[in-house]
């Protein structure tokens, strides 16, 4: 019974909770660091073999063959790119990196949904094929979202506590 009365905390307790989680800046680094080095590896690997990647792609038969060529270039560009911005701390690359996560969780669902036995795309040709291989790369990217999640509730909590200083800043005015 003693953990139920721990959730009553006042507003100024629970406050004080994710100030503790999120007063670091160091678990947001590491895995601004961790994410963005992924994409930029990603990225890279399938921009230095876009013709594996094209076949890869074709695969899935979602993308006409008439725009394999440009998805199969543009994608890993703007992988590379997001990763590269998200590393700088680049305003908006971490919502291209979350929009990207959700449409390869959506095409992994489609893989899995129709008992495709390919390579998930994710890194390169030499990856694990298979039925699996989507499996896990489809927990991989839900769990990559979840990092994406702590980002952007750290950047809403270190915001808030920035303009708390300025609306007690306006108040004395």
């Amino acid at each position: 019974m003693k953990f139920f009365s721990n959730l009553n905390m006042s507003m100024t307790d629970a406050k004080k909770y994710w100030k503790k989680i999120f007063g670091s800046p160091w678990p947001e680094r590491i895995m601004r660091f961790a994410l963005g080095s992924l994409f930029i590896y990603t990225g890279f690997i399938k921009l230095l073999d876009p013709k594996a990647f094209a076949k890869v792609i074709s695969q899935y038969d979602l993308i006409p063959e008439s725009l394999l060529a440009p998805v199969a270039v543009g994608l890993p560009l703007i992988e590379f790119l997001a990763g590269l911005g998200l590393l700088l701390n680049i305003r908006g690359s971490l919502s291209v990196i979350f929009s990207m996560l959700v449409l390869f969780v959506f095409v992994l669902w489609y893989g899995i949904l129709k008992d495709l036995s390919i390579d998930c795309g994710c890194f390169s040709p030499a990856e694990i094929a298979g039925y699996n291989s989507l499996k896990k790369a489809f927990y991989r990217d839900l769990l990559m979202i979840g990092a994406v999640f702590y980002l952007y509730i750290y950047r809403f909590v270190r915001s808030e506590q920035k303009n708390s200083h300025l609306s007690g800043l306006v108040n004395l005015l």
